[in-house]
């Protein structure tokens, strides 16, 4: 399949390459707190019920992404951030069996899930889904939750060698017909074979939230979204490159999207009083521990260190989206303007202010022309 056959089969059968010009979706509703780090209580977000009310409502207004976040240990403090989680691939299955058009993803850690174990894993949910399964593919970051299981964490750039192989084995088994070897750097398999194969073709959509250099040549190469990291709506600028180089270097589409933290009232003060809410409540302890080892063992995030602190309480690194339902749609139509092709949104209370964000926002984002 050619790149002009793999566009045009992609946006009449998978969600998140449809017509939208802004697309939506959750993040991160499957770890205690989200990605907003404070010691305010959690409400029943970590029960299944919740997660399931929640992304069946996004289903239901049309919403493309259902993406977890891949932890498997807290980031300590006093409200230990993410210390409870439900595991991506069993999550994203669940979600699939109980949903109609929302692609469902799962994060899978390559240095923690064998490539023929997550290729198998991934393929069992595409039936599930028929055809809504994707894969964030992560090269880890946090020393302490690998140590869990045995294994240590590689230099930064050694993570992408790695990666790369490991996702060649699995768009290899995702493929190939019949049995083949495989043998590399860090590989030596013999005798592979996968059926049945993905009902998506050529295989379920790939993301990837790598920045640095090395993450963005990974993701140029082998990956569908490049899944960005925007502190100031400006990065979006540098964050585009990574679509040039996939169109210049390798001949492919690489769309880019991003997270934001919506906080969304009535009034602008309304909005900004539950802005500082969250920041009176921040658990700065585990904000800094958190962004401490993201900026020596990640290499995404190495400068503005006390501003990012505060930017992890309050949107996990990213820029928050603050304000009345008209501001808010100003603002993600300037993420549009800029080139952004989709927002996956989290809150401080999901379904209540999703509702919320469904009610009052989305019918506005309709007369922006953002959705149709």
């Amino acid at each position: 399949m050619n790149r002009e056959e793999l566009r045009d089969y992609r946006r009449r059968h998978v969600p998140v390459f449809n017509d939208q010009k802004l697309k939506l979706g959750i993040f991160a509703l499957n770890c205690s707190g989200g990605n907003v780090i404070t010691t305010l209580p959690k409400g029943d977000q970590m029960t299944w019920d919740y997660n399931r009310k929640v992304i069946q409502l996004a289903d239901r207004v049309g919403m493309e992404i259902a993406l977890p976040l891949g932890r498997y240990k807290g980031q300590g403090g006093p409200s230990n951030h993410n210390g409870s989680t439900f595991e991506v691939y069993t999550w994203a299955a669940a979600m699939a069996a109980m949903t109609q058009n929302i692609t469902c993803f799962a994060t899978s850690h390559v240095s923690l899930s064998h490539p023929v174990i997550a290729a198998k894993q991934a393929v069992t949910i595409d039936h599930v889904s028929n055809g809504r399964f994707g894969l964030n593919v992560l090269m880890g970051w946090f020393a302490d939750e690998m140590k869990m299981f045995g294994v240590d964490l590689r230099e930064h750039d050694d993570r992408y060698r790695y990666g790369e192989e490991w996702i060649t084995v699995v768009k290899k088994l995702w493929t190939e017909p019949g049995s083949f070897d495989f043998k590399s750097s860090y590989f030596d398999l013999a005798g592979l074979e996968a059926e049945p194969k993905p009902v998506q073709k050529p295989g379920p959509v790939l993301i990837n939230a790598g920045t640095s250099p090395a993450g963005m040549e990974f993701t140029a190469k082998h990956i569908d979204i490049s899944f960005g990291s925007v502190s100031k709506p400006e990065d979006i600028d540098r964050l585009l490159s990574v679509s040039k180089i996939a169109d210049e270097k390798y001949d492919r589409d690489v769309g880019l999207m991003c997270s934001a933290l919506i906080i969304c009232r009535d009034t602008e003060d309304e909005a900004r009083a539950a802005y500082a809410r969250i920041l009176e409540h921040g658990d700065w302890e585990a904000a800094r521990r958190m962004l401490s080892v993201l900026g020596v063992q990640s290499q995404s995030f190495t400068h503005g260190f006390e501003d990012r602190v505060k930017r992890f309480c309050a949107g996990y690194g990213t820029h928050p989206i603050v304000g009345t339902p008209e501001q808010i749609v100003d603002q993600l139509a300037d993420y549009s303007r800029r080139g952004l092709h989709g927002v996956v949104l989290y809150f401080e209370d999901y379904h209540a202010e999703l509702e919320y964000f469904c009610d009052r926002v989305l019918p506005l984002m309709k007369q922006a022309g953002l959705r149709h």
